[in-house]
């Protein structure tokens, strides 16, 4: 089998669930893919993040020309030139689009449903500017037509399978849904090192962590419910991967309550977690869900929201709770500071709940749906043969 990836989000310096399902799925793929040959396709924007000096002999990396922000269109629609010259059997897209050469079975992986909406649902609630608005049109219009020509899409929960299949209008069998867990570095550590971490970060309370960018309101107006003695012993910290987080961020911070940690690195937020009294994910949509379950494999306890994919990943190993209710969010928090014997329980159903996420699992699922391709791909070209005969 001869296997075709796009990669450039390995080669752009990005963050996000994108590039983290990427950045896991490449080295469990070439893991588990035995003899077939892999071919990855990235360009020179940044510098590619797997050393290519590591990759083994049956994986071939293909860097293409990066002049411009324009170079990135070119590529989008020039790719599948590229792919055809090595004469694949599959093409992966695991960005949400992409098009494959003539011939080539085409898997894509949709994270959600969002980028098929119609166009006006996915333009509410963002900023009005030309930009935004460009960029948006340009990714619907790019995501549904390779979903309508994909012979696959895989998918990341059951209820973005759900959604995509809804939204697209689409045969249930041609959407898997395919969940995966966190990269192995977010682990237990021992405490003396996660405190020592948080303490060069400049951390001096003990704390409860957030995204910054997961419906903060939220946990702001729940903070102002707790009593005052828990928000003086206690602080929210967020981390942002913007420079300016929302409002309701700034002004907890500008009250004393809060604290926001910029775009912090992998050893950091994972020393974060482990030092984390809870974490608190209100988030209003997910199609997966990742950072729950880095929390449970760092042993911090999950509050988190009842919206889209959330309670199918957590489980009940978090505590799931309204999104936009505060009142209920403020109870759990004071009750995983007061109630220790609660704590510990919760942190040990993160524990295992995680595993059921591992890698490289997912990439065995991912290898299933191209073998299943190729084998409806050989059951047409005998059929066409019948026909013709």
């Amino acid at each position: 089998m001869r296997i075709g990836i796009d990669a450039r989000y390995l080669s752009h310096g990005l963050m996000g669930g994108v590039h983290t399902y990427l950045r896991l799925l490449v080295p469990a793929l070439i893991e588990r893919a035995g003899a077939a040959s892999i071919f990855l396709y990235a360009d020179t924007k940044a510098p590619f993040e797997i050393d290519p000096a590591t990759l083994p002999e049956n994986v071939t990396l293909r860097l293409l020309p990066y002049r411009n922000p324009l170079s990135a269109v070119w590529l989008d629609m020039t790719l599948q030139r590229a792919m055809a010259q090595d004469n694949l059997d599959v093409a992966h897209f695991p960005a949400n689009f992409g098009f494959a050469p003539r011939g080539v079975r085409s898997v894509i992986t949709l994270h959600d449903a969002i980028n098929i909406l119609p166009l006006h649902e996915i333009i509410i609630g963002h900023p009005k500017n030309a930009r935004t608005i460009g960029l948006m049109s340009y990714l619907h219009l790019l995501s549904s037509l390779s979903v309508r020509r994909a012979d696959a899409i895989v998918t990341v929960s059951e209820a973005s399978r759900r959604e995509i299949i809804r939204v697209g209008r689409l045969p249930e069998d041609r959407v898997v849904a395919i969940k995966y867990g966190p990269a192995p570095h977010f682990r237990r550590l021992h405490r003396n090192a996660s405190a020592g971490r948080c303490h060069d970060l400049g951390i001096g309370r003990p704390f409860f962590l957030a995204d910054a960018l997961k419906n903060p309101a939220v946990i702001a107006r729940a903070w102002r419910r707790l009593p005052e003695a828990v928000r003086s012993s206690y602080q929210m910290l967020f981390f942002s991967r913007v420079e300016q987080p929302p409002a309701p961020v700034q002004e907890m911070v500008r009250d004393g309550y809060a604290q926001v940690l910029i775009r912090p690195g992998n050893e950091d937020l994972v020393a974060l977690y482990n030092q984390a009294r809870g974490f608190v994910f209100p988030s209003l949509y997910e199609g997966l869900g990742l950072p729950p379950l880095e929390a449970m494999k760092c042993g911090a306890p999950v509050i988190a929201s009842n919206r889209g994919s959330v309670p199918e990943v957590v489980g009940d190993a978090a505590i799931v709770l309204d999104a936009q209710d505060d009142a209920t969010l403020a109870q759990a928090i004071q009750r995983l500071i007061e109630d220790e014997g609660f704590h510990a329980a919760m942190q040990a159903r993160g524990f295992a709940r995680v595993e059921e996420f591992s890698w490289p699992k997912p990439a065995d699922r991912v290898l299933d749906v191209y073998r299943s391709v190729l084998a409806q791909a050989a059951i047409g070209r005998q059929a066409d043969t019948r026909v013709s005969l």
